[in-house]
């Protein structure tokens, strides 16, 4: 699997975990150069709280795009230390 966003690839995996239909690619198969932190944070009521990283490719921002779970809830192990993908991130 790969995710793509402005013509990079982001991360690419042969080991992903879907999790309402979203791919979860392991943390270290993300490209870091594309990442900047991002203080954006959300709750969900059964995986935890998400924080947000920003993409950044040829100086254009894709605000929040990557989530992931630092401390995944009891019975969402499966995404821990890893991230997913939205906001036009074609995964594929």
């Amino acid at each position: 699997m790969k995710a793509i966003w402005n013509g990079a690839v982001i991360a690419e995996s042969d080991d992903t975990v879907i999790v309402e239909g979203n791919h979860y690619f392991p943390a270290d198969a993300l490209h870091r150069e594309y990442v900047v932190d991002s203080t954006h944070q959300t709750t969900c009521p059964w995986k935890g709280t998400a924080h947000y990283y920003t993409l950044r490719v040829d100086g254009k921002d894709n605000r929040d795009a990557v989530w992931y779970y630092p401390t995944p809830k009891a019975g969402a192990e499966q995404v821990a230390n890893r991230v997913a993908f939205w906001k036009g991130v074609e995964v594929s």
